[in-house]
């Protein structure tokens, strides 16, 4: 597979509904690429499903491991995580993750600072939310060295100031239609804008986003 939305200088959008599932190299376990470098160790952002009973073998993660669980349960050797978990495995980490249900998870590979050394596990099932600008509420999932990762749950009607992203932005639309100027983004569908861009995003019904802002290249 050739280099894939690795210029980060470009918005990209991709309905991942609409995106047919590829096999990798384990059997049993399927994705939608959504960017990525050509060999299997490098730069990947995927949606990544888990048939029923599927295992991948021990592997490392040279500069970490990010996943959101949409649904199923997805385990491995250190715990079972069920859907809404959001995970972080740190640089230099491994595990032989598995699914014996069968899971689906939006995954980022390889994409840490060498110094991000956290290990994150967070049920946003049960954790609470907090009071953001407006009527939004978010729930905080990782912050480093000017990135920031949370939830953010809009209520319908909400609207937000046009307002510029450092360092980018980069969402996936969990429930519900997130849009701005540009356009309207349903359910599952992926979102990176670069360093500088601006919009007005607003919402016309309950919507829900996963979000990271900060963390692309600022050149």
């Amino acid at each position: 597979m050739e280099n894939l939305n690795l210029d980060f200088s470009q918005t990209v959008h991709i309905d991942t509904e609409q995106q047919p599932w590829l096999p990798s190299p384990m059997q049993g376990v399927e994705r939608k690429p959504l960017a990525r470098q050509q060999q299997e160790s490098g730069h990947a952002t995927s949606i990544v499903r888990y048939l029923p009973g599927a295992r991948f073998k021990r592997h490392l993660h040279p500069l970490g491991e990010e996943i959101l669980v949409l649904s199923g349960t997805f385990s491995d050797e250190h715990g079972n995580y069920g859907p809404g978990s959001y995970i972080r495995n740190p640089p230099g980490s491994a595990h032989a993750p598995f699914s014996e249900q069968g899971c689906t998870l939006f995954v980022k590979l390889n994409q840490f600072d060498k110094q991000d050394s956290a290990s994150v596990r967070i049920d946003t099932q049960t954790t609470l939310w907090q009071p953001g600008q407006g009527g939004l509420q978010v729930m905080p999932l990782h912050d480093y060295a000017g990135q920031h990762t949370a939830l953010v749950k809009w209520p319908a009607g909400e609207r937000f100031l046009s307002h510029k992203h450092f360092g980018g932005e980069e969402i996936l639309v969990l429930s519900g239609c997130f849009e701005d100027e540009h356009g309207s983004y349903n359910a599952m569908s992926w979102l990176r804008s670069p360093h500088l861009s601006q919009h007005q995003p607003f919402v016309q019904q309950d919507t829900i986003i996963f979000v990271k802002v900060g963390h692309l290249p600022v050149s």
